[in-house]
């Protein structure tokens, strides 16, 4: 019951969204994804797939992609990111979603000794681009959905915490946020995410800090391959 994360699988099963536009590293990115999570996944493991799932832009497009995703080994726990379109009231995505594929948002989701919390999280202040009428709202909105997620960990067996986000938990300067500071409060033990690319990735935190594991995921900085978080 080993516990895995792979994020960014940017699927496009339909052909729509050709990944390959992004750098070489992308061509046929699925079946890399494939020979990896077959070699490494057993049906007994947990995957999580912290965003950027499908390149979809509605629920019913999206239907291909978690089909192709369900056919892999193990069970799937998704966190939306910031271009799954498809993704709307999170009800409605349950009801879509194939066997063995499970949807977080503002709860949690036990395994053995492990509850996984976590939210897409966002932009921080400061940041490029960072809008304070806009951004901020949504930061703080984000931040509210990770309090409900560890809160909801109360009912669960699982003692121990795991947090997955999307976007990096810190902000540019691998900075505290309101993410970390949370997570920090309740004693989470491991961190996930993913969301960042191309040259972005060399500045990605990774190691301990502050009591916190934190892995970096993203489909193309961990060579399309499934990353042991718990064995």
């Amino acid at each position: 019951m080993a516990i895995f994360a792979l994020g960014d699988l940017h699927l496009s099963q339909s052909g729509e969204k050709p990944m390959d536009i992004f750098g070489p590293e992308w061509k046929d990115h699925p079946g890399k994804i494939k020979k990896n999570w077959e070699r490494l996944v057993s049906e007994d493991d947990l995957v999580i797939v912290p965003g950027d799932i499908s390149w979809a832009m509605r629920p019913e497009e999206a239907v291909v992609d978690l089909n192709w995703l369900a056919t892999l080994p193990g069970q799937k726990l998704l966190v939306r990111g910031n271009h799954d379109y498809w993704w709307g009231a999170i009800g409605k995505v349950r009801r879509m979603l194939p066997p063995g594929i499970y949807a977080l948002q503002n709860d949690s989701f036990s395994w053995g000794d492990w509850t996984i919390c976590g939210t897409r999280g966002w932009l921080y202040p400061g940041d490029e681009g960072f809008d304070p009428e806009y951004d901020q709202r949504i930061y703080q909105r984000e931040i509210h959905r990770l309090r409900l997620s560890l809160e909801s960990s109360r009912s669960q067996a699982g003692t121990d915490l795991i947090c997955a986000l999307h976007f990096p938990p810190f902000n540019k300067f691998n900075g505290s946020s309101g993410f970390s500071d949370l997570m920090e409060e309740w004693g989470v033990k491991i961190c996930l995410y993913g969301h960042v690319h191309s040259l972005g990735r060399e500045k990605v935190f990774q190691g301990r800090q502050r009591g916190i594991e934190y892995y970096y995921v993203a489909a193309d900085g961990v060579d399309f391959s499934p990353v042991v978080i718990v064995p």
